[in-house]
């Protein structure tokens, strides 16, 4: 062999090995052939490290994939695959979303108003509603009896409805509560203290309202004092609530015979009223009075109204 054929085959291996040696290294080492297949990810040299993410991501759609399971598989390539499916697990883990959560309170009147539920499918209220009560009346207790009241003419509505007790029971009373509204000019007390002889005589010849006249003019009368108080107390609101404190006393009966027909307070606030010129105002009036207008919550703890009640009693008083 000249000396010249032998350098050209010397300078040959050189150009092979500079070649294979700048050849770019294939993602093909760096990623197991069985794992590429299953997950398309490329993987750059240039890359300082591994997108877990993306491939926890692959894991999490393809986890059944047979070639996981590849007996073929290195022991470092199925360490890797391990590892990745530990990522992927820890990834997916969701925090439990209480979707349905209430407030404390708001839970326990919702158990309470499902415990009041009768077997009849009904919801349980005072004893004295009954299935032959009219729907007047149930509607009363269902939405008024037992709500705190501070608006003067709404009180003063009340307080006469109260003392008509002497005469008829609440379901006749509340019959005819519109024809009172109308003949008293919803009690606004401004306008029936005005009222002369002329229309109280006109209010008691009406057979539909069935008021007599000593009754009408009585609530003329109360009217005339209601406007006093409110000039002293600043309204009429503002006396009656002081004499509670502001705050309803809330009982805690069981049976309707515990329910009281009078009460030390009452008998005070009666005694007081008479003083002013009140007429009509005995105690068992006034207690009347005041379990209707929310002084005093007389709602059996059984009844679904009493925990509505005691939260409306309960929030802090503010006059309107």
């Amino acid at each position: 062999m000249s000396r010249a054929s032998a350098r050209k085959q010397v300078l040959e291996k050189n150009s092979i090995f500079v070649k294979e040696k700048e050849k770019p290294l294939s993602s093909q080492g760096l990623f197991p052939k069985h794992l590429k297949r299953v997950y398309p990810i490329g993987l750059n040299r240039s890359s300082s490290s591994l997108s877990l993410s993306s491939m926890s991501l692959s894991l999490s759609q393809n986890s059944n994939d047979s070639s996981l399971t590849d007996c073929s598989a290195t022991p470092l390539e199925q360490k890797i695959s391990l590892a990745l499916r530990l990522i992927s697990s820890s990834e997916r883990r969701e925090v439990p979303v209480a979707r349905n959560y209430q407030p404390q309170q708001q839970q326990q009147q919702k158990e309470q108003k499902q415990n009041q539920v009768s077997n009849d499918g009904e919801l349980q209220r005072c004893n004295w509603i009954t299935k032959n009560s009219d729907s007047v009346y149930v509607a009363f207790h269902d939405e008024f009896w037992g709500v705190p009241v501070y608006d003067d003419n709404q009180l003063f509505e009340l307080l006469a409805l109260s003392g008509m007790l002497m005469d008829y029971n609440w379901t006749e009373i509340l019959k005819r509560k519109e024809l009172f509204r109308e003949a008293f000019n919803g009690f606004d007390p401004n306008i029936v203290a005005k009222m002369g002889e002329k229309e109280i005589m006109e209010i008691a010849s009406k057979k539909a309202i069935m008021l007599a006249e000593s009754r009408v003019r009585c609530i003329v009368d109360n009217a005339k004092c209601i406007l006093k108080i409110a000039g002293e107390f600043g309204s009429f609101s503002n006396y009656m609530w002081g004499n509670v404190s502001f705050k309803p006393t809330i009982n805690r009966y069981k049976y309707p015979r515990n329910v009281q027909l009078r009460s030390p307070k009452a008998e005070a606030i009666s005694k007081d009223l008479l003083k002013r010129g009140f007429r009509f105002v005995g105690p068992v009036i006034v207690y009347s009075f005041m379990q209707a207008a929310g002084l005093t919550i007389d709602h059996l703890v059984d009844c679904y109204r009493y925990s509505e009640c005691v939260s409306l009693a309960e929030r802090p008083w503010r006059h309107i």
